[in-house]
């Protein structure tokens, strides 16, 4: 036996690693990201921000003036509280560090792996609760699983990931009204290609609070989350977060990036452009199902699910393989790309289907 294999807990050694494919030569179309690049005439200017960071310093503690970026950005009102992560999957960490070992954290199935994993990672119990065959909250289960649970943290994403719905917001709101004991965190990381936020409702539930991140509107790269809340509850929650933990780097180009607002919600609205496109187009070929999505991705059923994806990497094109997940046999999803890219998927799925 290793020393590593008798040092290690045992609950560790069960997890598989998180997976990601190698990209090198591909249309990349597996990730959730944003298919643009900066623009040229920004480049430059980017740079030369750059050339006064001092690197031989520590980054501000709390980055206050990325905050307000932020808040302009989104909309984010003054009197609500802002907590950045390095990624929203360090802000999930943090949430599930505040629980108490053995409390439990509950979420809805299918959805984003990491509300399972941190939780196994940080010794609190996991309960997932099936959405129904269209993909949709079964509210009486989820909230007889509220009282029989009486979860910590209830993680709603919302639009959800991997199904790219958006929940009902009378479902959602019932779930807060229900679980007062609970901390309700409604995951928004597509927030800008969704019809609806509960941003506006933190002033009306003391136990409501939201991640967004800048990772699916154009900054993946930056690795920069944040939870919007009470001010209260973030300032207690500010007492678990690693100091500097969003780096020098991060916050000089996140502050100057961001600020590009007009171009962020072109992009964003390209998207939601070309997501249509690409359904509509999808739909139109007969062997697939394609799931209605508020996301900047779609998810959809195809026979041959396994072959399908093989063949669309032989081809350059590489999505996301969920066919052999829990409950979504035979699914694939996609990520919206730029048009040429949409169009370079759909020739390649029509030939695998024979079609012209």
């Amino acid at each position: 036996m290793s020393f590593i294999s008798s040092w290690l807990r045992d609950d560790i050694k069960d997890i598989s690693a998180y997976q990601v494919p190698d990209a090198q030569g591909m249309t990349k179309l597996d990730a959730m990201e944003s298919p643009f690049p900066l623009p040229d005439n920004l480049i430059s200017q980017y740079l030369a921000y750059l050339t006064n960071v001092e690197l031989n310093r520590y980054p501000a503690p709390k980055a206050l003036e990325l905050q307000k970026t932020l808040r302009d950005l989104m909309g984010i009102p003054d009197h609500f509280g802002i907590l950045l992560g390095n990624g929203s999957d360090e802000l999930i960490q943090l949430l599930a560090l505040a629980c108490n070992t053995g409390d439990t954290v509950l979420s809805v199935e299918p959805s984003f792996v990491m509300y399972d994993i941190i939780s196994k990672f940080t010794r609190i119990n996991y309960k997932g609760v099936e959405l129904d065959e269209k993909y949709e909250i079964d509210i009486e289960t989820t909230l007889a699983s509220i009282n029989k649970y009486n979860p910590k943290i209830i993680f709603i994403a919302y639009p959800n990931n991997p199904t790219g719905n958006a929940f009902s917001r009378e479902h959602i709101v019932n779930i807060i009204d229900t679980a007062k004991d609970s901390l309700v965190v409604l995951d928004e990381a597509y927030y800008a290609y969704a019809e609806d936020s509960f941003l506006q409702d933190i002033n009306n539930f003391p136990n409501l609070v939201l991640l967004r991140t800048v990772s699916k509107i154009g900054f993946a790269g930056l690795r920069l989350g944040l939870l919007i809340g009470n001010k209260d509850t973030v300032e207690q929650l500010d007492k678990i977060r690693l100091p500097y933990n969003i780096n020098t780097l991060t916050q000089v180009s996140a502050n100057f990036l961001l600020q590009e607002k007009d171009e962020i919600n072109k992009n964003a609205t390209t998207i939601i452009s070309e997501r249509a496109y690409l359904s509509d187009n999808m739909n139109a070929i007969g062997e697939l199902f394609v799931y209605p999505s508020q996301a900047n991705f779609i998810l959809f059923k195809a026979p041959k699910a396994e072959g399908l994806f093989e063949h669309l990497k032989d081809n350059g094109v590489l999505i996301k393989n969920l066919s052999k997940s829990n409950r979504l046999t035979n699914c694939l999803r996609v990520t919206v790309g730029t048009r040429e890219q949409n169009k370079q998927f759909i020739d390649v799925v029509k030939n695998y289907y024979g079609r012209q």
